[in-house]
């Protein structure tokens, strides 16, 4: 049987994770399931990996190094032949990893993997298969030019999750880091993730890296793992800004010699452009969120003026 390590990074996930680990445990081929804690109540991981099962490593102590830097730390400590890092609030079907270890099985290496993700409705989820994320795809997407000419080849978008699933494996060139699979080698040997990402880009650069050491990168609509999405404390603010930066790193990474540096600016200040926008709006509903809060407040604190007020006069 082909030994699998599972890496799941951690992040004050919740209740979900016990979920994501007992589903991961049902997995035969799974040898050991690694939690890569960068921080949960205490006690969380302890619970989730209590049970019956492919035994639970934790790495814990070393704080929020972020998603990228957790996923090495597991790849590192990792004893089996293949990879399968997934999130903490995805849920592998039984029989799952199986199916996509028989699907893999005639690749020709260096390969990756990942399966379909929906909602838990069934409804795939963006993000489950990509283009390339070029500056000119970003510009596109941040000023929504796709709505002048949907079918024209320069205005294609990003995501791919509103085309036709397709009903066998197909190569794509970009898949979400919420699930991957393959050999642990070549993710060796490609230096794994790169750690200057802390949160989001860091699959979409390694997908891209992937394919430029020679790797082909697929998607596997047989196996349909549903992922919650948000299940992290984190702030969205900060998430949002923590991608926004990471976008910009991959490009100035990767295109910086095939796009000129003002059209690369251009698209750095839309995607800052649209972050203030989410910064303005989120701000603006919490004030409304606070002021609604008080006003509540105060009148639940005249009405028992007013009832104070009413038993002292029947006296």
């Amino acid at each position: 049987m082909q030994r699998v390590s599972a890496i799941v990074v951690s992040y004050f996930t919740g209740p979900v994770l016990s979920r994501s680990i007992a589903a991961l445990r049902d997995q035969p081929e799974i040898a050991e399931i690694i939690l890569v804690d960068n921080g949960n109540l205490p006690g969380d991981g302890e619970r989730a990996s209590s049970g019956e099962g492919a035994p639970v490593r934790i790495i814990a102590g070393q704080g929020n190094v972020g998603f990228a830097a957790g996923c090495n730390l597991g790849a590192k400590a990792a004893t089996g032949d293949f990879l399968l890092i997934i999130n903490p609030d995805a849920l592998m079907p039984p029989g799952g990893l199986s199916r996509l270890l028989a699907d893999s099985a005639e690749l020709a290496r260096p390969w990756l993997m990942g399966a379909k993700l929906v909602d838990p409705d069934g409804a795939e989820q963006q993000g489950s298969r990509r283009r390339v994320l070029t500056p000119w795809t970003a510009f596109v997407e941040a000023t929504r030019l796709y709505k002048l000419a949907p079918q024209h080849p320069y205005f294609q978008r990003f995501n791919l999750h509103n085309d036709d699933c397709p009903g066998d494996m197909i190569e794509v060139p970009t898949l979400s880091g919420a699930v991957m699979l393959l050999p642990k080698a070549d993710y060796d040997a490609i230096g794994g993730m790169d750690e200057r990402y802390f949160l989001h880009v860091e699959d979409v650069d390694f997908c891209l890296r992937f394919a430029k050491a020679g790797g082909d990168v697929w998607f596997d609509p047989h196996v349909a793992v549903v992922h919650y999405k948000s299940s992290s404390r984190a702030n969205p603010v900060k998430i949002e800004a923590r991608k926004t930066s990471g976008i910009i790193r991959y490009f100035h990474t990767h295109f910086s010699e095939s796009y000129p540096k003002p059209f690369l600016w251009l698209v750095d200040g839309a995607l800052w452009t649209l972050f203030g926008v989410l910064f303005v709006k989120r701000a603006f509903a919490k004030a409304l969120r606070l002021i609604g809060f008080r006003m509540r407040a105060g009148g639940r604190g005249l009405e028992r003026a007013r009832a104070l007020a009413k038993r002292q006069s029947e006296r």
